[in-house]
């Protein structure tokens, strides 16, 4: 067990303490506190954090949600015969924040069994050893419990960015989605990223009538360009309207309905920039980023300084400047994913309680998914990031799944392998489909193996399915 200064650690309150009780913070309390420490975690909102309350858990019970109306559609194709179904977005919420409601009790189980002490309230920190929580709804000028702590981990994840500029008034966050009351009949949202693309998929296949708007020439930033031009050509197809190179240059408001004008920065065929749009919207989402929630943590008096992202910087370690201080997850900014910051926490704990002979994390291999319709998952380099290490080959396959012969759907799926002309080492993996992130998973695993196109040509595929494709492909499509 490391050491941080000269004290004992029947000197401090805790061996552990830490702020935030979202996914990472309760990995860590729970398996340190497994392992004999002493541990406090400190959280003033609801137990789990982004990804039980307002990100990946809700996200994904909406989505399926929204693929239902779809899927009765497709039903038609086979043989079922039924009345036109109605949604109740009452129901779909309440019956989310029911399950919602369990997961809070879950987690707060999860830290009791383990061994660690819940207490309620809002973190700031004192000194390199303390921390003062002051009760959630303390009147001013309470007197915050102070707390001491050999060491001190800062989990207390992100929240949605900001907005300023036309309509930020009436905006609304990803956070906001959820409890929407009444349901919107149009929906305009700002944004390219996924949460943006994301949304935009779930109220279309919920009803919505959506417009998504984003300033730069592709979606999804930062994925491999084919999967993000075939995905956006996805959702145009299920009825999104999609304006690239465009932001919202005015929003004037009447009653509950917003009138945005749109300002395209786009040359049409002809090189003259585009006329300026006007559309309606009952509900204006602005989805353009989270950044690291900060606020109230007293950083600056220890002197810790933030990244320019406003991130926490770390070592690889995860440790602060200030030694006794140990941050993960959403607030140092590796990787945004519930799964990085679980495992960030594990080697944390390792190292602090444990031998420290965990291996660090590989942030190269982690795979994720992005739950638009149809779904992306992807794991390894992108084609293009891969193109700048060196000569690769490309293999891919565009084709109409088996369901939809049948369904009457128009959708296509995408499946794509990037590999190392000189290694044969497959570098990148991604599909554009049903169960996309279900798929990739398993090739993730593979992937972290190092395994070669060669693996892949010799492995049997599970027929008929969409993953085989993956061990099918034996043509280069491109080098």
């Amino acid at each position: 067990m490391s050491t941080t200064n000269t004290k004992t650690a029947t000197d401090f309150d805790c061996d552990l303490l830490v702020i935030g009780a979202g996914s990472g913070g309760v990995r860590a309390g729970r398996f340190a506190a497994q392992r004999g420490a002493r541990v406090i975690v400190v959280e003033g909102g609801a137990l789990g954090g982004t990804c039980v309350n307002v990100g990946c858990i809700p996200k994904k019970l909406y989505s399926y949600a929204a693929h239902h109306g779809e899927q009765f559609e497709h039903a038609r194709g086979f043989g079922w015969q039924a009345e036109t179904p109605a949604f109740d977005w009452s129901v779909l919420k309440a019956r989310r924040a029911a399950e919602i409601t369990r997961l809070n009790g879950i987690y707060d189980g999860i830290l009791k069994s383990a061994g660690a002490t819940l207490v309620r309230g809002w973190a700031s920190l004192v000194d390199a050893h303390t921390v003062a929580v002051h009760a959630v709804d303390g009147a001013a000028g309470s007197t915050p419990r102070h707390c001491t702590a050999r060491h001190i981990l800062l989990a207390t994840g992100g929240r949605p960015q900001k907005v300023d500029g036309p309509g930020a008034d009436w905006a609304l966050s990803s956070d906001d989605m959820f409890d929407l009351d009444p349901f919107p009949r149009r929906l305009v949202v700002v944004g390219g990223g996924y949460i943006a693309c994301e949304f935009a998929s779930i109220f279309n296949g919920l009803g919505a009538q959506v417009t998504l708007v984003h300033r730069g020439p592709r979606l999804l930033r930062g994925f491999d360009h084919e999967v993000a031009d075939f995905v956006t050509a996805e959702m145009r197809k299920k009825g999104i309207t999609v304006h690239l190179q465009s932001t919202v240059a005015d929003v004037r408001r009447a009653g509950d309905v917003q009138t945005l004008r749109l300002q395209h920065h786009a040359a049409s065929g002809d090189g003259d920039r585009r006329a300026d749009v006007e559309i309606e919207a009952d509900a204006v989402l602005q989805a353009t980023g989270r950044v690291a929630r900060t606020e109230g943590l007293g950083l600056e008096a220890l002197g810790i300084t933030l990244n320019p992202n406003g991130t926490v910087p770390v070592d690889g370690h995860f440790q602060t400047v200030v030694p006794s201080v140990h941050a993960i997850g959403d607030l140092i900014g590796h990787l945004a994913l519930t799964p990085v910051a679980l495992a960030e926490a594990m080697v944390l704990v390792d190292r602090l309680f444990g031998d420290g002979t965990r291996p660090p994390i590989d942030y190269a291999l982690v795979p994720t998914a992005v739950f638009t319709h149809p779904n992306i998952g992807t794991v390894g380099l992108s084609e293009e990031a891969a193109r700048e290490r060196g000569p690769v080959r490309i293999y891919r396959s565009d084709f109409k799944p088996l369901q939809h012969t049948l369904s009457g759907s128009n959708e296509r799926t995408l499946m794509k392998i990037v590999v190392d002309d000189a290694t044969d080492r497959v570098l990148g993996m991604h599909m554009v489909g049903a169960d996309a992130g279900e798929v990739v998973q398993g090739f993730a695993v593979a992937l972290q193996a190092g395994v070669t196109k060669a693996h892949l040509d010799r492995t049997i595929g599970v027929h008929p399915t969409g993953a085989e494709e993956f061990v099918t492909m034996r043509e280069v499509t491109r080098r």
